[in-house]
């Protein structure tokens, strides 16, 4: 979750135990599930209500799609798939050269 290592994820609890206090911490730790269930809400709202502005079409799009750089990435390579010829499944035989 959050490309949170189990060595980084040690690392905060320990710092958690230092900062808040092992008196506070279940408070603490519940306050802070509670931020990011609703931090996850809101996220997952919001991408929803995207979906349903932009209108028919657009179903399958997802937030990485409107990265700039993944959009840039996408359209050169369909550009580059574009320009390459295409082969047949059937070489061409010359009947001269038989």
């Amino acid at each position: 979750m959050f490309g949170i290592g189990p060595g980084e994820f040690i690392g905060l609890a320990l710092i958690a135990i230092i900062f808040v206090g092992p008196e506070r911490l279940p408070k603490f730790s519940s306050d802070a599930a509670k931020f990011l269930k609703k931090v996850k809400n809101l996220a997952n709202t919001a991408t929803a209500e995207l979906r349903e502005n932009l209108g028919p079409g657009f179903e399958d799009l997802q937030p990485s799609d409107l990265n700039p750089k993944t959009f840039i990435k996408k359209q050169l390579a369909g550009a580059l798939d574009e320009d390459k010829p295409k082969t047949s499944a059937q070489p061409k035989i010359d009947p001269d050269l038989l």
